[in-house]
């Protein structure tokens, strides 16, 4: 039997073909898992999400605070910056600040239920006023801040 000179180079390149896939695997799959651990794992704990959703920029007119370097904001900031939008004009059905026949009923309520009504949402206002970057305790202030304009 002799051996047909076509079939050597037909199976050469079976052979290349089956190594550089094997080279494309080991680059597309395999390395990348090789790296996890080595600064490629992703964060863990209870951090691991604000850390990932952080924005990546922030907007600052020149001549102005970033709001995180500002520290927390006092009642009266937040609710000329927030609530006034709504409850300055009356919009929505939103009880006007200041106005002793409308708050009543709802400070008969106490306290409690008004926060978690600014902290939660309430009809048609969105939970925090729809500023969900203050904290409980700053809502909680401007709530304070408000019920002050009625007694």
């Amino acid at each position: 039997m002799s051996e047909n000179p076509q079939e050597t180079p037909h199976s050469s390149q079976k052979i290349l073909y089956v190594t550089i896939a094997v080279a494309l695997l080991a680059i597309v799959v395999i390395w990348p898992l090789s790296m996890r651990g080595k600064g490629g794992a992703p964060a863990t704990g209870d951090d691991s999400v604000e850390l990932r959703i952080q924005p990546v920029a922030r907007v600052t007119i020149k001549g102005e605070e970033p709001a995180a370097a500002s520290g927390p904001k006092d009642g009266e900031s937040i609710y000329k910056s927030v609530c006034s939008a709504c409850h300055g004009s009356g919009a929505l059905g939103a009880p006007k600040a200041g106005d002793k026949a409308a708050w009543t009923p709802r400070l008969a309520q106490g306290k409690t239920v008004l926060y978690a009504s600014a902290l939660n949402g309430k009809n048609s206002m969105p939970a925090k006023g729809g500023a969900t970057s203050l904290s409980d305790a700053e809502v909680k202030s401007a709530v304070d801040y408000m019920i002050g304009l009625v007694k």
